[in-house]
């Protein structure tokens, strides 16, 4: 057997659902019509009676507020069996009312959600930037230092042209020098 409740006259109708107020109370005339009935026969007996009040004729006031009972009690009968009558339509629209309110505010969570995951983006974006730059930053410092270290080389190898040089340093005649030849003479003769 199916345990789903039996389907509304009202399931299809998308403007059941969202109406403004002015539809709903047009709305809620249609379908009990005997309320507001019951409302201006009460509304016509309290006026009667106190046009018989004014022309003196207790009879009629107290027949107009006889009727305006009946009319009253008409009217909170209307309501109780509308009532009644509409229930699951009215349990069916506040279960539509919840669901559009939790929808609406997992929507707005969602936005929150993307709006902090762009927000989280550009600013790792603008990490990623700023890394960038520091690292040239370095890199030019070091490219500059290399080369002021380079300059300072040349100057200390111009500045040293006339001095004397080791015997291990590469320039002229280093074959030819008579210390480097002894040295590797009696080194020579050490590993032999």
């Amino acid at each position: 057997m199916n345990s789903a409740p039996p389907p509304s006259s009202f399931d299809n109708d998308a403007d059941f659902y969202e109406e403004s107020r002015w539809q709903k109370l047009r709305r809620r005339i249609v379908e009990e019509p005997l309320i507001p009935l019951g409302c201006g026969l009460t509304v016509w007996a309290l006026y009667e009676a106190t046009k018989s009040m004014k022309s003196g004729d207790h009879a009629k006031t107290n027949r107009m507020f006889r009727r305006r009972i009946y009319a009253q009690g008409f009217t909170l009968l209307a309501m109780v069996a509308g009532s009644a009558y509409w229930e699951k339509d009215r349990k069916k629209r506040t279960e539509y009312n919840d669901l559009l309110e939790e929808k609406k505010k997992k929507d707005k969570r969602d936005a929150w959600i993307r709006e902090l995951e762009a927000r989280d983006d550009e600013d790792k974006a603008f990490a990623a930037m700023n890394k960038r730059l520091a690292e040239a930053r370095s890199a030019e410092k070091k490219r500059l230092s290399e080369a002021d270290a380079r300059a300072v080389e040349t100057k200390i190898q111009s500045d040293t042209t006339g001095i004397v040089r080791s015997v291990l340093e590469p320039g002229e005649g280093r074959r030819d020098s008579p210390l480097l030849n002894a040295a590797m003479k009696l080194w020579q003769a050490k590993s032999s």
